[in-house]
C-alpha cells in the first residue's frame, strides 16, 4: 500500500506543479471510498494526493494497481531499484495478474467486511509526469511497447485495507477485454478498438468515448 510522497515538478500541468506521482509504501490501515468524479474527486485513498485532478483520480481511477513482477521487469531493463510505489501505484501486487484482469473484474482486498470492494475499469496512459518523474530516454515509447500498463479501478464497497492483504478476484467477465486489450486498442492496435465495446459498461465512460471516436464509421 503506497501514498503520495508530493513534490513540485516541472513536468506535470497541475496548477502549482506540485504532484503525487512519487508514492511510498505505508504501515497501518488506509482508509479506501470513493473519490467523487474527476476533476474534482482526487484518490480513493485516505492521505493520498492527486496533484492533475484534471486529468487524474475521480472514480474512474479512485485506486492504481501495478504489479511487483513488472517492477522486476524493469528493474532488470533500466539497471536500477525501483522500490514499491515509483510508479505511482497505490497497489503494488504480488501474484495477481494485473494486465490480465478483465474490464468489470472486482477484487476483494482484505477479509469481506472490513476490506473494501474494486472493480477494474481501465489502464494506465503513460504521460509527460511519469517521463519526467523516471527521467528514462523514450520512457513514453519504451512503457507503451510493453503494452503492461497497469489497472485503474473504482471503489464498488469502502473499506480499509494494509499492506501484505490479499486480493481475491471474486468476480470476472466472461468477455476478453483485459486491461492489456484495452491498452493495446488505444495505442498500438487499433484493429482491436471495436471489440473493446464487449465491455460495456464496466469500462471507464472515457476510454469508451475514445474508442467510439476512432472506430471508422
Amino acid at each position: 500500500m503506497n501514498l503520495a510522497k508530493p513534490h513540485r515538478s516541472e513536468h506535470t500541468a497541475a496548477e502549482g506543479g506540485l504532484t503525487g506521482i512519487d508514492k511510498r509504501p505505508v504501515e497501518g490501515a488506509v482508509s479506501v471510498t470513493g473519490p467523487g468524479p474527476r476533476g474534482t474527486g482526487g484518490s480513493g485513498l485516505a492521505g493520498d494526493t492527486i496533484g492533475d485532478l484534471r486529468h487524474h483520480g475521480g472514480e474512474e481511477q479512485a485506486v492504481y494497481a501495478f504489479a511487483r513482477e513488472e517492477l522486476d521487469f524493469w528493474e532488470g531493463e533500466l539497471g536500477r531499484a525501483l522500490p514499491n510505489g515509483v510508479f505511482g501505484e497505490n497497489l503494488t501486487t504480488r501474484g495477481v495478474p494485473v494486465d490480465d484482469a478483465r474490464i468489470g473484474e472486482r477484487w476483494q482486498l482484505g477479509a469481506p467486511g472490513t476490506g473494501p470492494l474494486l472493480e477494474v475499469c481501465s489502464m494506465r496512459v503513460p504521460c509527460r509526469t511519469f517521463a519526467g518523474w523516471l527521467s528514462e530516454q523514450g520512457w513514453v515509447k519504451r512503457f507503451t511497447n510493453r503494452r503492461m500498463p497497469g489497472a485503474y479501478l473504482r471503489v464498488v464497497e469502502p473499506g480499509e485495507v494494509r499492506a501484505g492483504d490479499p486480493v481475491t478476484v471474486v468476480h470476472r467477465p466472461d468477455h476478453e477485454v483485459s486491461v492489456s486489450f484495452v491498452f493495446r486498442a488505444l495505442t498500438r492496435e487499433p484493429e482491436l478498438l471495436p471489440r473493446v465495446l464487449a465491455a460495456g459498461e464496466a469500462l471507464d465512460p472515457q476510454a469508451r468515448e475514445h474508442a467510439l471516436r476512432r472506430i471508422p464509421g
